[in-house]
This record gives structure tokens, C-alpha cells and sequence, in this order.
């Protein structure tokens, strides 16, 4: 049986909005724009006819990607107010031990389309979400990251 992938809300609003757009807009873009490039004549050596190909094909593997996400995803509830552990859509506020720094997290599913570790939204798969999962504010966790070991002091848990 094949995995679930977790989505929040808001990224499957992401992906629905994102899916509409590639084959609306985006697939009437890439049409003119090769029409436009066989106009240029010889297609063996016109490499704006293989640049537009090209990204059209990229286009269209996203497309696939994106609807094969739709069709295998389920929702987390983050209508639950339990904040006593994290969770899948918990915001967990946490001391960086070493540092002394706090970094807020959000942790999402592992879909792709929902990480970015540049606004703290990072994978329940990850090193540092794995570490987090289950426990509670005042617990001091290490996550085995690829540039070392992290300690983390929980601070907070919200929704």
C-alpha cells in the first residue's frame, strides 16, 4: 500500500492553486511560446524550439507530480488544540542549547511542496522534526543532523 502524504490545509490549497494555474495559464504560455519558436524556422538548429520543449516537459512532469499528490494525500487536523506534545502541525518554539538562540518550527508533512526550512516549516521526517515529535515543553532533545548533533530545549508547543 503506498504511503499517505500528509498535507496541512494550507498547502493543499497551495497545490490546488498551483495545479490550476500550470494548466491554465502557464500550458497556453508554453503553447505560444513554442509556436512562436517554430516560427524561427529550421528546427534542427533552433534552440528556442528546444528551450520551450524543454521547459514544457518540466511543466508537465510537475502537473503529473502534483495530481499523483492529490490523489494519495490526507489532511492533518489541525483542529485539535493539544498542545501538550508535538505533533504533525504543531509550531514548537525551541533553544538551540549550544547557542543559547530560539528558532521557531513548524512541523509539516513530509510532501516537498510543504517544506521550507527558510520559514522554519521543516519535515516530521527530518532529523530535527523526528526529535521533536512526542515530546513536551521542558524536554531537552538531540536531533543527528548532517553537520552534527543539535540540542533542543522545547519552549513552546501551539497550533
Amino acid at each position: 500500500m503506498t504511503k499517505k502524504i500528509m498535507l496541512t490545509q494550507e498547502g493543499l490549497e497551495n497545490l490546488e492553486s498551483e495545479l490550476k494555474y500550470l494548466k491554465g495559464e502557464k500550458r497556453k504560455e508554453m503553447a505560444e511560446k513554442i509556436k512562436l519558436a517554430r516560427s524561427y524556422g529550421d528546427l534542427s538548429e533552433n534552440s528556442e524550439y528546444d528551450d520551450a520543449k524543454n521547459e514544457q516537459a518540466i511543466m508537465e512532469a510537475r502537473i503529473r507530480d502534483i495530481e499523483a499528490t492529490l490523489k494519495n494525500y490526507e489532511l492533518i487536523d489541525e483542529s485539535d488544540d493539544n498542545t501538550q506534545h508535538v505533533r504533525l502541525s504543531s509550531k514548537v518554539k525551541v533553544e538551540m542549547i549550544a547557542t543559547g538562540s530560539t528558532r521557531e518550527f513548524k512541523i509539516v508533512g513530509s510532501n516537498a511542496n510543504e517544506i521550507n526550512p527558510a520559514e522554519g516549516k521543516i519535515s516530521d521526517e527530518s532529523p530535527i522534526g523526528r526529535a521533536l515529535i512526542g515530546h513536551g515543553v521542558g524536554d531537552v532533545v538531540e536531533a543527528e543532523t548532517p553537520s552534527g548533533a543539535v540540542g533542543l530545549k522545547i519552549l513552546e508547543i501551539g497550533r
